[in-house]
């Protein structure tokens, strides 16, 4: 039957059951033949967003922008290199740290230098409460030991070294 010989107004419900595909038709797209472009073949064609961003000179192609962007990098390295020395952030130093945010922490340096899954200097902390996100190691590289959760990595910039003795925390019922 035509849908138009039916009497159908406002606020009724159609329900169609539709016999003629097999079950599965469509979940399976290893069947689909897909549409591919090397990578060469694709730098070649001129409408797409690669030729637009090489047209009008715009991110990765902007020549001036990225070696500002790898200046600004560099400086910041080196900012975060003499902040370490100028604060004498050195293994097993007593620190507080201060991240936006969150609440202050205080612990021990462990490790400080480069890691392989962010740029820049680390500072490498095992806290006195178990408040950090990891061990020591982080994407199966080992930087330095603690019990997990007691460890984590900050930048130079939240780490304050100084005399910051254990907080006695006292959960006593004597008081309150």
């Amino acid at each position: 039957a035509v849908l138009g010989s039916f009497h159908i107004d406002d606020g009724f419900r159609l329900h169609v059951i539709d016999d003629s595909k097999s079950k599965g038709e469509f979940e399976n797209t290893a069947t689909v033949e897909k549409f591919e472009l090397t990578k060469e073949e694709y730098s070649q064609k001129t409408d797409t967003v690669q030729a637009y961003l090489k047209r009008n000179k715009l991110g990765k192609y902007n020549e001036e922008e990225m070696a500002a962007l790898a200046k600004e990098k560099e400086e910041q390295e080196k900012e975060e290199e003499n902040r370490i020395e100028s604060q004498s952030i050195k293994v097993d130093a007593r620190c507080q740290v201060t991240v936006p945010g969150q609440l202050q922490k205080r612990g021990s340096v462990k490790f400080v230098g480069k890691v392989h899954f962010q740029p820049g200097w680390w500072v490498g902390v095992q806290y006195d409460e178990p408040t950090g996100k990891n061990d020591g190691s982080v994407g199966g590289q080992r930087y330095f030991t603690c019990p997990a959760k007691y460890g984590g990595f900050v930048k130079p910039k939240s780490v304050e070294i100084g005399d910051f003795p254990e907080e006695d925390l006292d959960f006593s019922d004597g008081e309150m």
